[in-house]
């Protein structure tokens, strides 16, 4: 009997010690897979997917994108699942999630990933470097000049010579100076001759 019960003894022992085995392994691996933090992001959308966290813990998530809140934070039990849509844009976005566990195990998330331009969308030019040309100065409107008055002009006689004739320039003589020079100088030879003959008469009469 004392063989028997040995016999028995031995297969019971191993069952247990399995069996206490593969509590202490599903105990510790238990942890290791308990929380799963996935999010996917493609050009139009976020896709947010948490499982396997502590129902009874304030578990919280925050979504932003290039700073600003694209999912305020919320608070959330076991499960998260929710898909949101980008904005249209022609640049690639910086998205940033924040996930923490509230049980205090190694559920919490801070990632960050980029979400591309979709294709059909012109990307945003970027900024010259180059300072923009200065514009070319307008030169200032020419004043129009005042035309000469008529009546002034007519009263202020003209300093140029009429072009009428071909006069000489006037030097205080004319033509007939010649005439009377040779009429004084016949008026004084005959004078002369005159006053000589009178003398002559005195003389002889004497």
């Amino acid at each position: 009997m004392t063989v028997f019960n040995r016999s028995w003894r031995r297969p019971g022992a191993l069952v247990t010690v399995a069996a206490a085995g593969a509590l202490g392994v599903g105990l510790f691996a238990g942890p290791a897979v308990a929380h799963t933090p996935a999010w996917a992001v493609t050009c139009s959308e976020v896709s947010v997917d948490l499982v396997n966290y502590t129902a009874g813990a304030e578990n919280t998530v925050t979504l932003t994108v290039d700073g600003k809140e694209l999912l305020p934070t919320e608070k959330f039990g076991g499960e998260f699942h929710k898909k949101i849509e980008l904005p249209e844009h022609t640049k690639e976005l910086s998205l940033h999630l924040v996930v923490k566990d509230g049980s205090g195990n190694d559920g919490s998330l801070d990632d960050t990933k980029t979400a591309p331009v979709c294709e059909g969308t012109e990307p945003e030019p970027e900024p010259s470097t180059t300072p923009p040309d200065e514009p070319t100065p307008t030169p200032p409107a020419e004043e129009p000049k005042p035309e000469p008055s008529k009546t002034t002009a007519a009263a202020v006689p003209s300093s140029q010579p009429s072009p009428a004739g071909d006069d000489l320039a006037e030097t205080g003589s004319s033509s007939t100076t010649p005439l009377i020079a040779g009429a004084a100088a016949v008026i004084l030879v005959a004078g002369a001759g005159i006053t000589w003959a009178a003398r002559k008469r005195r003389t002889v009469g004497n």
